[in-house]
């Protein structure tokens, strides 16, 4: 299975099929705000009926019951990977892991719940002065990675810099999601802790997130194959 995802960030479903069509076969792929709410959530069953695995990346954050309603609803369409904020806390994680549950079609495989952490877009600069959280990064990472856990859910969202630690807190089994995956030479964007696909397999990261790396390369689908041979093989 692949353990890269495509972050379809495009702005019209006609984007992304012209961009799915250069792939000769089903991937993984991410679909967030951007596309979401410019072509509603119709553009998920058309993606996920074209064979590809879908990361539905709308990080719900409100109080329990609303979340639960959420997620009950996101639930329908089939997906495979949903996510909600850790920040919310604990009953608010629990309530998005019971609306998936109470969602799922019948015989259908529940989707995978993960938390977001701290955006990869987030310094220790803006988490301590902005945010109010004291301390290093990686501390607070790892909280809300323990709170998830505690909350039954699968995995959570990381930079590739917090995986390895992340397992060691919460075990090998936890789903551990990083974005901010560049290519060497890229621009890191607005992006604040990235790295490459290399560095994500040798901290152990389970699944990488890749946007404008594949999107904007001059042969996307010749750059996904590279990058998922740096996932398997770890080569610098």
């Amino acid at each position: 299975m692949s353990r890269t995802i495509i972050a379809l960030d495009f702005s019209s479903k006609e984007e992304v099929m012209n961009f799915l069509k250069q792939f000769p076969e089903p991937v993984y792929v991410k679909i967030g705000m951007e596309l979401t709410y410019a072509c509603g959530l119709d553009i998920v069953k058309e993606v996920k009926a074209m064979g590809h695995r879908i990361f539905l990346d709308l990080k719900l954050h409100d109080i329990p019951n609303t979340v639960k309603g959420g997620m009950k609803n996101l639930a329908a369409l089939g997906v495979d990977i949903v996510n909600c904020h850790c920040a919310g806390g604990i009953e608010m994680m629990k309530a998005a892991k019971q609306g998936i549950l109470e969602g799922t079609p019948e015989g259908q495989t529940p989707a995978k719940l993960i938390g977001v952490t701290i955006l990869t877009s987030t310094s220790k600069e803006a988490m301590n002065s902005e945010l109010g959280i004291e301390g290093e990064v990686i501390d607070t990472v790892i909280h809300y990675a323990k709170n998830a856990k505690e909350a039954g859910l699968d995995g959570v969202v990381c930079s590739v810099h917090e995986a390895k630690a992340i397992h060691e807190a919460c075990g090998e089994d936890f789903l551990t999601v990083t974005p901010g995956i560049r290519l060497a030479g890229n621009s890191v964007d607005d992006q604040k802790r990235v790295a490459t696909p290399a560095l994500a397999k040798e901290q152990g990261c389970d699944m990488i997130v890749v946007g404008r790396s594949i999107t904007k390369a001059a042969d996307p689908y010749k750059t996904y194959l590279q990058i998922e041979e740096d996932m398997s093989n770890g080569t610098v």
